[in-house]
């Protein structure tokens, strides 16, 4: 494909630094569609944005436009505005500038393609019939609300369950109206086919990858723990409720059991942002929290184990990934590998209630799974390679000079 070639990029955050969840998918594939076209980003920031963010983005993009947004106001105004089958996630990441700046690229740039990242984002481009446009929906959103208001008690739980509905049928008109839309995993398209069979010819997934080079477990760092072992580690952002969920959920009702056989045992609690309910863990003896740190490595490096608890989760958890790429044990629930492509209990370990988890994290604390970390590693560079992964996306990029037209372009089936 020739440079010549220019791309709309919209993404609901900021891809830069690409430090939490679908931040680091969003960087990575646009540095990948980067290589091949100029690129244009429009993106929202609810948090102040450093020069150092955008001199990165800008040496990436042919042009950048980066917009301030309120979390709570943007919630509170979709609230306000809330509308029969409209899902709120729409005004949410709705903003006046992003609209404007995109609206006057398209008509100053000659925009061949479009890429979306996340439904809150194909809003506004969804007229723009005469671009090739892929969507990245990367998980079936509305499936996570409905999971969310099983946790909930009226009337939230009332608002996620309506959220769930609106936003399902927004996405089904979307991938009606893309030409093609992506999900982080086979399972996420899996997922999505169930619910919507009559779009299974225009859905696609792309595996989430990790920098094998970055997460190698040949680099060396300073141990961050005083002990030097019977420590586990959870990463992750902690205002993020499954992420939440997940610690608070561990701390009571699975690390007792190991701390009975292991009373020296330190769970590390390491994200920003951590919420009161995270917060209030820290009265228990053997677990540390540490908020926003520097470099998440030393701590996955020096970690005996790499949990990760969670009951609600979709698509691909980075988190799994990097520990895995550091050849460190992972013990998860099964909610937390959903759509990494590896062997339970040969690759990593896999519990689905309290009592197994406890029993897999004391065996690995024994030493009773030799080589379960090499295998994790050699696992993630075979199918969790970025590279490799992401070339999926040039199948899906017609070459330039083709002209734009409705026939049908190859994809790979999705078995339902």
């Amino acid at each position: 494909m020739a440079t010549s070639q220019n791309l709309l990029f919209l993404a609901h955050r900021v891809p830069y630094p690409p430090d939490k969840g679908e931040k680091i998918r969003t960087w990575h594939v646009l540095l990948h569609l980067a290589k091949s076209h100029r690129v244009h980003l429009g993106c929202l920031a609810d948090e102040p944005i450093e020069q150092i963010q955008l001199a990165e983005l800008k040496r990436v993009c042919a042009s950048v436009g980066c917009f301030r947004v309120s979390g709570n106001l943007q919630k509170l105004r979709a609230l306000a505005r809330m509308r029969s089958g409209r899902p709120l996630t729409v005004d949410v990441f709705y903003s006046d500038a992003l609209r404007n700046w995109t609206d006057c690229t398209l008509k100053r740039e000659r925009i061949q393609r479009i890429f979306a990242v996340c439904s809150s984002m194909a809003g506004y481009v969804i007229d723009q019939k005469e671009c090739l446009r892929i969507l990245d929906m990367i998980d079936v959103d509305s499936e996570k609300w409905r999971a969310y208001a099983q946790t909930r008690r009226w009337p939230v739980r009332a608002i996620y369950r309506r959220e769930a509905d609106a936003l399902l049928g927004f996405e089904r008109q979307l991938v009606h109206q893309f030409d093609k839309t992506l999900f982080a995993s086979q399972a996420e398209a899996k997922d999505f086919a169930r619910l919507a069979p009559e779009v299974l010819d225009r859905i696609e997934w792309l595996s989430n990858g990790v920098d094998a080079e970055m997460f190698a477990p040949e680099l060396r760092f300073m141990s961050p723990y005083v002990k030097s072992s019977c420590n586990l580690v959870f990463t992750g952002v902690m205002n993020y409720w499954p992420n939440v969920d997940a610690v608070v959920w561990f701390v009571h009702s699975v690390l007792p059991m190991v701390a009975r056989e292991f009373p020296e045992v330190q769970f590390h609690i390491v994200g920003s942002s951590p919420t009161r309910a995270v917060l209030r863990l820290a009265r228990y003896p053997n677990v540390s929290i540490t908020n926003r740190v520097s470099d998440v490595r030393p701590f996955i490096a020096h970690a005996d184990v790499a949990v990760a608890p969670l009951r609600i989760a979709r698509g691909v958890q980075n988190k799994v990934l990097e520990a895995m790429a550091m050849a460190r044990p992972v013990v998860a629930r099964p909610e937390a590998v959903e759509g990494i492509r590896a062997i339970a209990g040969q690759d990593l370990l896999v519990a689905s209630n309290p009592e197994e988890m406890a029993c897999r994290i004391r065996e690995v604390l024994k030493g009773e799974y030799p080589g379960l970390g090499d295998r994790a590693r050699s696992t993630i560079a075979r199918n969790h390679s970025w590279p490799d992964n992401l070339r999926r996306l040039d199948d899906l990029l017609r070459p330039s000079g083709d002209q734009r037209d409705n026939s049908p372009r190859p994809s790979t089936p999705i078995a339902v």
